[in-house]
């Protein structure tokens, strides 16, 4: 497998069908706030990320972007071995205001461009998306912008995507983890081009007892921890991951995933703990102003 971000950790890229490669495993930093989120974003590119998920809704682009300043990853080779992801906030969708927007983001995280920008919830309730879509594109045209994406559409608003503008994102960025798998959205990006990336992977840890003690003796099985399991699984499928660990010792243990296989039987066990209820938030109702 072609590896275009080269790491210590033998992260795998996935290549996107806009032909460019992003790190499978990515650092996630929702709910940390702009002052702490630096000194996390220096231990995981330290740890060997060359991937950071981020947003405008987390309120903590200037401390991503001052880690970046003083690591060296906002300019030169440093920076191209990187990928950076951020994404627009809900309030600020529409053309004007989402090129608006991006020239702030960009300056807070102190970058020439973003690896990827994404709508961060369809709003179905208030459907912008469409001519926010057309912004994309020109940042996408002016090489500021490299993928473009989306988080939280299902097929409905996907196709309603692509009815307006003529394309599909490169990624859909979900909540995907055992208990709650979204196999139909899933099913729908692959028939279409699109890579599946999963945000709480663990649903913020309560899937690691999942399955009464499922979890926990296919871990054992592979001497590794649950994490490690439950994030394995998702690297079988193909799934891009940006598990968010604070702690220099577990962002190490989210990256040391490329020493086991799981089994075709311990692949069924976990497809099995597949239940009715989301931890996050339902994108036919939410926004994240």
């Amino acid at each position: 497998m072609t590896n275009q971000h080269p790491n210590p950790n033998a992260v795998p890229d996935i290549i996107l069908s806009d032909g460019n490669a992003i790190p499978q495993v990515g650092l996630g930093v929702l709910r940390i706030d702009d002052e702490g989120v630096a000194p996390v974003v220096e231990s995981a590119l330290e740890a060997g990320y060359r991937h950071i998920d981020g947003a405008a809704g987390y309120n903590n682009e200037g401390g991503v972007g001052r880690a970046l300043a003083a690591t060296g990853y906002n300019t030169g080779e440093k920076r191209a071995s990187l990928w950076v992801t951020t994404k627009l906030r809900d309030s600020e969708q529409g053309y004007d205001s989402a090129l608006k927007a991006f020239d702030r983001q960009l300056g807070l995280l102190r970058l020439d461009y973003v690896d990827m920008y994404m709508l961060h919830w369809p709003t179905p309730f208030d459907w912008r998306s469409g001519e926010t879509w057309k912004a994309f594109v020109r940042l996408r045209e002016e090489g500021r912008v490299r993928t473009l994406g989306v988080c939280n559409f299902l097929p409905e608003h996907l196709d309603r995507l692509h009815e307006e503008t003529g394309e599909y994102p490169a990624v859909n960025q979900i909540e995907l983890h055992p208990t709650w798998q979204q196999r139909e959205v899933v099913a729908y990006c692959k028939e279409h081009g699109i890579a599946v990336e999963a945000y709480s992977p663990m649903a913020r840890g309560a899937d690691l007892n999942a399955g009464s003690g499922a979890i926990e003796r296919i871990a054992a099985a592979h001497g590794v921890s649950p994490a490690q399991a439950i994030l394995r699984w998702h690297i079988e499928n193909g799934t891009i991951i940006i598990p968010k660990s604070v702690h220099a010792e577990r962002q190490r243990e989210n990256l040391d995933l490329f020493g086991f296989e799981l089994t075709a039987d311990e692949h069924a066990a976990i497809d099995a703990l597949d239940g009715p209820t989301r931890a996050g938030h339902d994108p036919l109702t939410f926004t994240y102003a």
